[in-house]
């Protein structure tokens, strides 16, 4: 592996990051090469490569969004997909009931 990074990493920081996500962008070396060399978890690992695509792909916008901008955006989407949820639980537990005092007849 070409880091030049100490393997005794206690702390993690953006740069640390940036770093070894640059190498695995770059072909230098692999998720699982980094996870058994730096004691990561693979999908931590991949965490902060999506991060950093999702961070890359916003830098290239033509306006890009603010941090505050995604973060709102994500919660509202996460929003109405709870309350779309939360809808179709108390459907299924209305038609439950009513199958219920049908089986009861």
């Amino acid at each position: 592996m070409s880091m030049t990074m100490d393997d005794s990493i206690k702390r993690w920081t953006a740069k640390r990051k940036t770093a070894l996500v640059i190498e695995i962008i770059q072909g230098k070396t692999t998720v699982a090469e980094a996870s058994r060399s730096f004691d990561l978890t693979p999908s931590e690992i991949e965490g902060w490569v999506e991060d950093a695509k999702r961070g890359m792909e916003n830098s290239l916008r033509a306006n890009p969004l603010d941090i505050r901008e995604q973060y709102e955006k994500q919660l509202k989407d996460l929003q109405e997909a709870y309350g779309e949820a939360m809808l179709e639980l108390r459907a299924r537990k209305k038609l439950q009931a009513l199958l219920d005092v049908q089986d009861g007849n």
